[in-house]
Order: C-alpha cells, then sequence, then structure tokens
C-alpha cells in the first residue's frame, strides 16, 4: 500500500518499532510520497528528535481535531500549515511549532471508535489462547487530577472530563452486539474517581438490564466498601489497585497522596467482597534501599 499520510501512535514502548518504521519509509523509493505523522505521549518532549530522524509532522496533545486539519490540508488543499494547531513541523530546517488548541470540553461529542476497522477477533483468539478469556477495551473518561512523579501527561493534561453513563452504556451495548468477547478492560486511569458517576453507571447497568464482566484500575483513597459494592454490581470481576511499592517513604517520593495501609485495607476489602484484585509495583526507583524493597515485599 501506498498511503498519501502514515499516522503513528508513539509511546515508550512502541519508540523503537516508530523509528524502525521510519527507516523502512525513508528507504522504500514506492513511498517517497508518504508523509508520517506521530503522535501520543512520547513526541511531546521529544518533537525536534523525531523530526529530525524522518518524521514530517508531530501532533502534540489530543487528536482528534487536529488529525482531521491535517487530512484536510493534504487531501483537499484546505488550511495552511501553520494554521493548524498543536503540531510541529520543519520549515527551511528551523522547528516551527504552532499554537496549542484547547482540549476537548465534552467528550461525549467524540464517536464510538471505528472498531471495524480492525480486526478484532486476531486479538480475541490471542488473549483467548494465552489467558483463558478474551478481552475488549472501552473508554470511560480523559486525564487524571493526580499527581505521581513516574506518570505521563503528555496527551490529556492534568485533566479529568467523563463521558455519561448512558453512553458508556450504549457501547457496551453495541460492542456486544457485533463480537462475542468475555470481559471489558476499562482503560481509565482512575475508574472509581467519581462515587457519582459510578452510581449513576450502576443504575444505567442494572436497569438496562445490561451483563458484562469487566476489570479496571483505581485507587485506594477513591475506594470505599460501598464504591467495591457499586463495581460488583456493575459485574467488575478483577479491580487493579495501584500500590507502587510498600514503603510509605517511596511512596511519598512519588507524590502519591495514598497510605499504604488503606491500599492493604482496600486490596482486602475487595477480596471480600469476591472480587479478584491485582496491583502495581516499582522497583528501583530514586531514593528506594533494601529496606523499601523489604517493605514492599511485607506489603505483598
Amino acid at each position: 500500500k501506498k498511503p498519501q499520510l502514515l499516522c503513528l501512535y508513539t509511546n515508550l514502548m512502541t519508540k523503537l518499532n516508530i523509528l524502525k518504521i521510519i527507516d523502512f519509509v525513508k528507504n522504500e523509493p514506492l513511498l517517497s510520497n508518504t508523509k508520517i505523522i506521530l503522535g501520543g505521549p512520547e513526541v511531546r518532549n521529544h518533537d525536534e528528535a523525531f523530526l529530525n530522524y524522518g518524521a514530517h509532522i508531530i501532533v502534540v496533545g489530543e487528536g482528534e481535531q487536529t488529525m482531521l486539519d491535517i487530512c484536510l490540508h493534504f487531501i483537499d488543499g484546505q488550511f495552511n500549515i501553520s494554521e493548524i494547531e498543536s503540531i510541529c513541523y520543519k520549515e527551511d530546517g528551523k522547528i516551527i511549532r504552532t499554537k496549542e488548541r484547547s482540549k476537548i470540553r465534552s467528550i461525549d461529542e467524540l464517536p464510538f471508535p471505528n472498531r471495524h476497522k480492525v480486526d478484532l477477533q486476531k486479538y480475541f483468539d490471542a488473549w483467548k489462547s494465552k489467558h483463558g478469556i478474551s478481552s475488549i477495551s472501552l473508554s470511560t473518561m480523559r486525564g487524571c487530577p493526580y499527581t505521581c512523579n513516574w506518570c505521563s501527561r503528555a496527551v490529556y493534561g492534568q485533566s479529568y472530563r467523563r463521558r455519561s453513563p448512558k453512553l458508556v452504556v450504549d457501547e457496551i451495548i453495541e460492542v456486544q452486539k457485533n463480537y462475542k468477547f468475555d470481559s471489558i478492560w476499562f482503560v481509565d486511569d482512575v475508574f472509581t474517581i467519581s462515587h457519582k458517576w459510578l452510581a449513576e453507571f450502576n443504575h444505567e447497568i442494572n436497569s438496562r438490564q445490561v451483563k458484562i464482566n469487566f476489570e479496571c484500575i483505581t485507587r485506594a483513597d477513591r475506594l470505599t466498601e460501598e464504591a467495591l459494592l457499586m463495581l460488583k454490581e456493575s459485574g467488575c470481576m478483577r479491580v487493579w489497585i495501584g500500590a507502587e511499592s510498600g514503603s510509605q517513604k517511596i511512596i511519598d517520593a512519588m507524590d502519591r497522596r495514598v497510605d499504604v495501609k488503606q491500599v492493604r485495607r482496600m486490596l482486602i476489602a475487595a477480596k471480600k467482597m469476591g472480587i479478584q484484585t491485582g496491583t502495581f509495583i516499582m522497583l528501583g526507583y530514586p531514593g528506594e534501599n533494601i529496606e523499601d524493597i523489604e517493605e514492599t515485599i511485607k506489603h505483598l
């Protein structure tokens, strides 16, 4: 295929493959007219390096409107490239960075993902063969208001924007109609951040008699026994609670703003309610010593 535009999501884990793809495009004469456009969390702080390597345009932050403008510029000849907000490109050897656009306020305005463009069955089959269940991803929110030092806010910023529970359940019903899968993976950073939203979501799920199994990520300080009960009633089979370390010293160094004892309490409370639990651990955080690692082992 010889696409006019090749648009690639770039994060820390995909970066090396992205560079290989750029090399491939640059060295393939049939692709000499293909424009390489990069977005995602890795590009904001390394835009000049990616442009020097061979990317034509960097999209900074949320990409929906920016990408539409880029398509209209190249395909329909609309817009001067300098008029497109939130991009970075080279002109006469100089790096040009345009004004950053405002974030999408109401993410309810966004359409559902066009999942038919991807052969999801291959993913379902791969997960089923390796993990025993197939899973589909779904997003209900953007951003996170917390300040954990290690976390990237390069795309969504330090924001919290949520889709309406009704719209989320509409999307669940749509994917159930079109695909056969065992569970839903909610990709949100902190699924239980708003207990009001969680109660409305629980009501939508049960009043519309939608049956799902799902797993999600949250924080211990955004969990209570009442919140866990709502998760259970909604169909939550597994909850991932960020712990990062069993040492309060390291938690504080990360600016996690959570008590390690609270993490343990919520893990135990979730298990008692019949919800499977998982957690995330980092080793080697700056300032960590053997005693901190031993605290983490005790914690686990």
